[in-house]
């Protein structure tokens, strides 16, 4: 396994290279420094790609790492420009902890955080055994066959006509097309840039702005990979690779906005509105075009920041001001929200915690059902007095029982206001919502690290600021890190069943949902048949990864069958078509594919489908044997050719 992956650096040099060399420059370019900089590089890119992708295809420009590349040479000659015109002068203030300590801590968290990935997922060719890998593997086949990755486009891949957040499969379209590496290598590649690169600088940065300490920003960056709620959940459940990258870039935000008014120390008004308008807009552009929801936690979070903050502004600016500014941050937010909610399908799950289960599951980070983190909980609930305690820190004291609130809310309360208006943007999913809780958690235990070790070097009568305290509690806390690694389960829970999953989710046993019978013959198919036939089968079986393994014409696209009557038929008769002429005309309306797969009889689980038509074709009449793979085949409709 190890030398799987370590033949696959290059693939991940460049996927670094895509996602971080454009914001550098874009962000050096406006002035931004150190871990800020790298930090809120992926925030550009990821924007400027999705918008790229957006503008292209609206104009029918192809996509292509040269057109992306030029197109993005040319936002940042347009930051630097702005740049320019306001003034490139930002203030940045000093810290008085060791300097190194940040980017040793940095190394440390992005090499525990790599570790925890890579063993999750063991093969760097692993495809996800799960429904939504289905749609994001095919939406990169699709944009690599159209050169259009707009995201009012790629549902198309499904026969789809609205917006879908696509900025993830943007990136991963054009590091394939650079690199040439397998579709599902350089999905894995990026899910690693993204819990083991984005996250670390972007939870670091933001516990680096909460306190002003370098130390704690270290502290943070080793934990960053602490919880099974992210990154690592994201990749388990879903799969939501967009989720991912949206809930890996919101601390980097977060941090921005907090960073807005000392940045606008030395420039006039106007200077600092712009900036911080334009700032904002690539973090909401980032966010909204990766995936919309996560825009909300942080809109809240920031929200909560402003709001302690113009209580402290309250005497300079005027009461009245200071509650006429924060009541609008509010109201806008909770316009912005029920917008969201009441744009989604609403919510599709229904809550599985008692109250108290639900309360203990928060404070011992024991989100939906996995085993209770109790080292890190410790830690964090330090950090929850400390931040209670220090009027500076208060606010995100707030931040953390908001979003522990909602997670309360998912788990345990059943009120159909409270799943479609609160809960329906991420429809009610205690999944997508778990994964923002490492968002304040993970802070509050460095800073939990940070007052465990002062007082213990007090206790020991020596100065907590001494490098070989700072040495102590970083070893400690690495130490501790690999501990949990080493030792701490990471089954994949289902609530609903109160179950967990035997092995990782991309390993294709023989009763995977696509076994490597079934992926051998769909990547052989393009050898099998002509390259415009259609191949049909059942979608829950494995057989709607064809398009994307193959190339070819194999439908449906997602794990989901049609809802429509002739897919009903096919369904449950389709292997007697040379009995019944109405399977015939039911054929015509899927375009009278040639070819049908079958994976079996399939089952009945959440978005599984047994589909008895579509299976047993040996000695029926209509059909012809083409090829086989194990207990899998594919086989030829003869009985309506024309």
């Amino acid at each position: 396994m190890i030398l799987d992956w370590l033949g696959q650096i290059p693939v991940l040099l460049i996927a670094l290279l895509v996602v971080f060399v454009p914001g550098l420059v874009a962000m050096f370019g406006a002035g931004l420094r150190g871990l800020a900089l790298f930090a809120t590089a992926p925030l550009f890119t990821v924007a400027a790609t999705a918008v790229i992708a957006v503008a292209f295809g609206l104009v029918g420009i192809g996509w292509s790492p040269l057109s992306w590349g030029i197109a993005a040479l040319l936002l940042v000659a347009v930051t630097w420009a702005i740049s320019w015109g306001l003034g490139r002068r930002i203030q940045w203030s000093s810290s008085s902890d060791r300097r190194w300590i940040l980017p040793v801590a940095l190394a440390l968290g992005v090499v525990i955080a790599i570790w925890r990935l890579v063993g999750y997922i063991s093969d760097p060719s692993g495809i996800s055994q799960t429904n939504d890998a289905v749609f994001h593997m095919n939406a990169i086949r699709f944009i690599l066959e159209t050169s259009d990755a707009s995201s009012m486009h790629v549902n198309a891949v499904i026969g789809g006509q609205s917006f879908y957040p696509a900025a993830w499969h943007g990136v991963v379209s054009l590091i394939v097309m650079i690199t040439g590496a397998e579709i599902p290598v350089t999905a894995n590649i990026v899910s690693v840039v993204i819990g083991a690169f984005i996250w670390p600088l972007g939870i670091a940065w933001l516990a680096r702005t909460l306190t002003g300490s370098d130390s704690v920003a270290g502290y943070t960056a080793v934990l960053s990979s602490a919880l099974q709620t992210f990154p690592l959940l994201m990749f388990q459940w879903g799969v939501l690779f967009p989720n991912a990258l949206s809930i890996a870039l919101i601390p980097a935000g977060i941090a921005l906005v907090m960073s807005l008014p000392r940045w606008s120390v030395g420039a006039k008004p106007w200077q600092a509105v712009v900036r911080g308008a334009l700032l904002i807009l690539v973090t909401m552009g980032a966010l909204l075009l990766s995936q919309p929801a996560a825009i909300l936690p942080w809109a809240a979070i920031s929200v909560m920041w402003l709001t302690f903050r113009l209580g402290g502004l309250a005497v300079s600016i005027g009461r009245g001001w200071a509650t006429a500014l924060g009541l609008t941050a509010w109201f806008v937010l909770v316009g912005a929200w029920l917008f969201l909610a009441n744009g989604t399908s609403g919510s599709h799950w229904p809550p599985f915690r008692g109250k108290l289960e639900v309360v203990l599951d928060v404070l011992l980070n024991g989100h939906v059902l996995v085993p209770f983190a109790f080292g890190i909980s410790v830690l964090m609930l330090i950090g929850l007095v400390i931040a209670v305690r220090d009027s500076r820190l208060r606010w995100f004291a707030f931040a953390w029982l908001g979003i522990s609130l909602l997670y309360v809310m998912v788990a345990a309360i059943g009120n159909p206001f409270v799943r479609d208006q609160i809960l329906g943007v991420w429809y009610a999913d205690p999944y997508r919502i778990a994964a923002l809780a490492p968002i304040v958690v993970i802070p509050l235990a460095a800073i939990g690290v940070d007052g465990l070790a002062r007082a213990i070097a007090r206790l020991m009568r020596r100065r907590p600021d001494t490098t070989a305290a700072r040495l102590l509690a970083l070893g400690g806390t690495t130490v501790f890190m690999i501990v949990l690694v080493l030792l701490r389960p990471v089954a994949m829970p289902a609530v609903l069943e109160g179950t967990y999953d035997r092995e990782s989710r991309y390993l294709a046993m023989a009763d995977a949902y696509l076994n490597p019978d079934e992926r051998a013959l769909l990547e052989s198919l393009d050898g099998l048949v002509d390259a415009d036939a259609r191949i049909i089968g059942n979608p829950s079986t494995g057989t709607a990864f064809g398009y994307f393994l193959s190339g070819l014409d194999v439908y449906p696209r997602t794990w989901s069958p049609p809802t429509s009557d002739a897919w009903t038929i096919l369904a449950a008769e389709l292997r007697d078509v040379a009995e019944d002429p109405e399977i015939c005309d039911a054929l015509a309306a899927y375009g009278d594919p040639e070819y049908v797969l079958d994976f079996g009889i399939g089952e009945q689980a959440p978005g599984r489908y047994e589909m008895p038509g579509m299976t047993e074709f040996a000695g029926q009449d209509g059909f012809e044997f083409v090829a086989q793979e194990g207990e899998v085949s594919l086989w030829r409709i003869t009985a309506c050719a024309q």
